[in-house]
């Protein structure tokens, strides 16, 4: 009987994620998706890949259409599904598949860890299944793939090594998973996190367990072979890039405390949990019930998930604390590797803690089991307020905000070919122009030149003086390698119907016109064109932009 009702919940969790995927494979192009480190980056990266015939290009290849040749390295490996997705499907299409498939295991993996290792009663099915859906429909970031939805089915299949159970299954899934998600966005950090579970495993237990040190060691393998070009150009690139240049350690102590307890409520945008409503509240009530009634022992795990949950957050805000800046001037590798994800690991400590906290609620009183089916109820209604259709129903769809029509007009009035001239954009995210085959001098790329980005700063320079803002992000970081002015700042969505003016702005253009740079594409009009050895072209506009663009010659 209960197995038949655990059935009929998953069936209509099934039935749910459907429906919460939907719009994408209905809206298609008029579907409202997230912008930042999306739309404005990672979409437009993979058009550009798909375009320029170098997926299996070798280590040494550039991509011409950005940056006059960026490194081949920067776009990823070719290993990756979610690669092969855009080379195959339209944007769109690729993108509600990636979803699907990321969703999917995410729910399984979780279903399958909380089942076999942590809720295995059959009366915590509902705890089970729905604690599964709501990890499953949690915001991540699309392009990150299963890097961190991905850790639960990852997690279940070490706990099953680590027992002695090694199933085919479980060596499927440690071979699998590698081909979509990426090491540095979670899984370096997952593995190492598995790394000291076997030492600790050794020094209590007293055997080596070789099994499972083994698989770990199989799975970092397969990620090796599947990052060869991360890899590569890890440990034998010669040449210094723009992550050479990048500061980390800025906040001052009390910034840093601050940005603990922000991390721990309110989470990161690149792994959001939506926790700090409901999730919290019950973690709290859960220890707070562990407390009363000293079940440390029978709630170990809870217990050290709970206090994992935090130590997460404060490394992930002390490793930006000034404190550190000694030791990143005297070892590199802690600017240029950001070990401040070590909090990638959090929506699973997250959502296992949940779960087994509401099976602490059960266990406690049958008086409080309402508060179980309200607290899952309740977190799948906001995750549901969450969905992209509904979060970013105010910003541009992916048609919108591409204009594919229109920038085909500009290409059309410039009539020449796109690779014999270069352009920059003004007050819109240069992937915008890559996506509609523009070769491009500005980008949003963590892996290029440190050549590259000194000779486009000429460009800025004066800007930069004027706003130490936009000084200290491009100097001390550079992954927008943008036309930054001091009166934009850093904001790069000025739609049609603004009033902004560029009054004063100072650019510099000869460095601009040896880098082959010819055209400027701006959103707003530049008041001091002249003086800047601009000429308006034209500007353009259409029904089905939210951009118009004024097209500036360099002369």
């Amino acid at each position: 009987m209960q197995d038949q009702k655990e059935k009929k919940l998953l069936v209509l969790a099934l039935i749910i994620l459907a429906i919460y995927i939907s719009p994408l494979f209905i809206l298609g192009e008029n579907a409202h998706i997230r912008v930042h480190d999306n739309l404005d980056s990672n979409l437009a990266w993979y058009k550009v890949l798909r375009e320029s015939g170098e997926i299996f290009g070798p280590i040494d290849a550039v991509i011409p259409q950005v940056m006059n040749g960026i490194p081949r390295n920067a776009f990823g490996t070719e290993y990756s599904g979610i690669v092969w997705l855009y080379s195959l499907f339209p944007t769109m299409t690729a993108y509600a598949l990636s979803q699907t498939i990321t969703r999917l295991v995410a729910f399984f993996g979780m279903y399958w860890l909380l089942r076999d290792h942590f809720l295995a009663r059959k009366e915590w099915g509902l705890i089970t299944v729905g604690t599964s859906l709501a990890f499953a429909l949690t915001p991540f970031w699309p392009s990150g793939m299963l890097s961190t939805l991905g850790m639960p089915l990852a997690l279940w299949a070490f706990l099953h090594i680590r027992r002695g159970r090694k199933t085919w299954k479980e060596f499927l899934v440690l071979s699998l998973l590698p081909f979509y998600s990426s090491i540095v966005l979670g899984f370096f950090f997952f593995l190492f996190a598995m790394g000291i579970l076997w030492i600790i495993d050794v020094i209590r237990r007293k055997k080596l367990n070789l099994a499972f040190l083994l698989s770990l060691m199989y799975m970092a393998l397969v990620y090796c072979f599947v990052e060869y070009r991360l890899v590569y150009s890890f440990l034998f690139s010669t040449e210094p890039n723009s992550r050479d240049e990048y500061i980390h350690a800025r906040l001052s102590l009390w910034r840093a405390i601050r940005l603990t307890f922000k991390n721990y409520v309110l989470g990161h945008t690149h792994v959001m949990t939506v926790h700090g409503l409901i999730i919290l509240p019950i973690l709290l009530a859960a220890f707070y019930l562990v407390w009363k009634k000293g079940w440390w022992r029978q709630e170990k795990y809870f217990v050290f998930l709970f206090i994992l949950n935090f130590v997460l957050s404060l490394w992930y805000a002390f490793w930006f604390y000034k404190g550190w800046q000694p030791l990143t001037e005297k070892f590199h590798f802690m600017n240029s590797f950001n070990f401040a994800r070590f909090h990638f690991l959090r929506p699973l400590v997250i959502y296992v803690s949940f779960a087994l906290a509401l099976k602490i609620i059960w266990l406690n009183t049958k008086e409080f089991r309402s508060i179980i089916y309200f607290s899952l109820i309740a977190q799948l209604i906001i995750l549901g307020l969450f969905n992209e259709e509904v979060f970013y129903r105010e910003k541009p769809s992916v048609k919108e905000f591409y204009a594919e029509e229109l920038f085909s007009q500009i290409r059309d009035h410039i009539g020449r070919p796109v690779q014999e001239y270069r352009v920059a954009s003004v007050g819109l995210h240069p992937a915008i122009a890559q996506y509609n085959g523009f070769y491009t001098l500005d980008s949003y790329n963590n892996f290029y030149p440190l050549s590259y980005k000194h000779e486009f700063r000429k460009i800025i320079e004066k800007e930069l003086k004027k706003n130490k803002q936009i000084r200290t992000y491009f100097d001390e970081w550079g992954g927008r390698c943008y036309l930054f002015t001091d009166e934009l700042g850093k904001h790069y969505m000025f739609k049609k119907n603004t009033k902004k003016k560029l009054k004063t702005v100072q650019f510099n253009f000869e460095p601009f016109k040896k880098m082959g740079g010819t055209h400027i594409f701006s959103s707003v009009p530049i008041v001091s064109a002249e003086e800047n050895q601009l000429v308006l072209e034209k500007v353009f506009s259409s029904k089905e932009s939210i951009w118009k663009i004024y097209l500036y010659r360099v002369i």
